[in-house]
C-alpha cells in the first residue's frame, strides 16, 4: 500500500525569530515531524522565514554600507540564503530525531525558485515590509534604485516589496523524487525564491511569496493528500477579535469561499491559508487541509483537533 503524503507548512513559532531561537525551536518541530514519520507519514515541509530574510538583508545592506568595495545582496539572494540556514538547522534537527528513535532516512533541503507572473499585480502594490527603519535621507537613496518604501509613524522608513502569487516550482521533479524514494524533503523555503522567465534565464525578483500559498501549490504538484499548515492559533474562527468570536472544527470548501467573500479573514495572516487550502483541495479528489497549532498537529492528523477543510 502506497504511503500517504503530507505537506507542513511551518510559521515562524516552529523556527524562532533568531538564530538561538531557531535552534531551540527545530528540536520540537524535529520531534513532530519524526511523530508522523513514525507513523507512516511521508512528509515534504515549506517553511517561514520572514524574521530571518529580514535579518540578512538589513545585515548585508549595512555591510555595503560600511565596505565600500560590497554591495547590497537583491531580495532573491536574501531568500535562497535564508533557505539554506533554516534548511540546514532542521534536516539536522529531524534527521538527529530520527537516528535517536532507530530510524535511518535521509532529509535533504532543496534551493527551490518559485516562478510568478512579471504582471502580477503586486508588482504595482508592493506591500510586504522589508528590512531596518531608514532616515529619510536613505529612504530617499533607496527610491532613487528604484525600490519601494514606505513611512512607519515613529520608527523612519522601511522597504517594501510586492508579493506575487506562486505560479510554478522550478525543482518539482527533483521534489517529486525524492518523496517518491521515500525521502523527507525540505522545500520552497519562505514561499521559494521568486523568479521570472526571461528566454531560458530565470531572473530573480524583488518579492517575497505566501509560503502557505506555495505550501498549497506544492502539496497540490506531489499529489499530496493533507496539507497541514501549522499557525500561532488552534482553529480558525469567524469574528476573529470580536465577542462573537467563534471557532470552527470543519468547513467545507464552498463554505470556506463563502467565509472569504465575507470578508472573515485578515488579509496577512489567515487568508493566505484558507485560499492555499481552497486551491489545494480544488485541484484533486480525497484530500483535506488542515489548520492548527505544532503541538495539535498529530491530533489534527486523526480529526481531533484543529479546524478541517474538506
Amino acid at each position: 500500500m502506497a504511503k500517504k503524503r503530507i505537506v507542513i507548512a511551518l510559521g515562524h513559532h516552529a523556527l524562532g525569530t533568531n538564530l538561538p531561537e531557531q535552534k531551540a525551536a527545530v528540536i520540537g518541530t524535529a520531534q513532530v515531524v519524526a511523530d508522523l514519520i513514525q507513523k507512516g507519514w511521508q512528509a515534504a515541509l515549506v517553511h517561514s522565514n520572514a524574521p530571518q530574510v529580514g535579518m540578512i538583508h538589513t545585515a548585508m545592506n549595512e555591510f555595503s554600507r560600511q565596505h565600500p568595495g560590497y554591495t547590497s545582496a537583491p531580495m532573491s539572494v536574501c531568500s535562497a540564503m535564508s533557505q539554506g540556514y533554516i534548511g540546514y538547522d532542521l534536516q539536522n534537527g529531524i534527521r538527529s530525531e530520527l537516528i535517536r528513535r532507530g530510524i535511518y532516512k535521509p532529509v535533504s533541503t532543496v534551493l527551490t525558485q518559485m516562478m510568478v507572473n512579471p504582471y502580477d499585480d503586486s508588482f504595482y502594490n508592493p506591500i510586504k515590509k522589508i528590512g531596518r527603519y531608514m532616515t529619510r535621507e536613505e529612504a530617499d537613496a533607496e527610491e532613487a534604485k528604484g525600490n519601494y518604501v514606505t513611512e512607519v509613524p515613529g520608527r523612519g522608513w522601511q522597504r517594501i516589496v510586492s508579493a506575487p502569487r506562486p505560479v510554478s516550482i522550478v525543482e518539482i521533479d527533483a521534489i517529486r523524487a525524492l518523496l517518491d524514494a521515500d525521502q523527507i524533503v525540505i522545500c520552497c523555503g519562505g514561499g521559494g525564491i521568486p523568479v521570472l522567465e526571461q528566454g531560458s534565464h530565470l531572473k530573480g525578483a524583488s518579492a517575497v511569496i505566501e509560503k502557505d500559498l506555495a505550501a498549497g501549490l506544492l502539496a497540490a504538484e506531489t499529489d499530496a493528500d493533507v496539507l497541514m499548515i501549522a499557525t500561532s492559533v488552534a482553529n480558525v474562527t469567524l469574528n476573529y477579535g470580536t465577542p462573537e468570536e467563534k471557532p470552527i472544527r470543519h468547513m467545507t470548501v464552498s463554505e470556506a469561499e463563502e467565509y472569504i467573500r465575507q470578508g472573515h479573514f485578515e488579509f496577512a495572516s489567515m487568508l493566505p491559508k484558507i485560499e492555499a487550502s481552497v486551491s489545494f483541495l480544488k485541484s484533486g479528489r480525497d484530500r483535506k487541509a488542515v489548520i492548527t497549532t505544532l503541538d495539535r498537529i498529530l491530533d489534527s492528523v486523526d480529526g481531533r483537533a484543529g479546524t478541517c477543510i474538506e
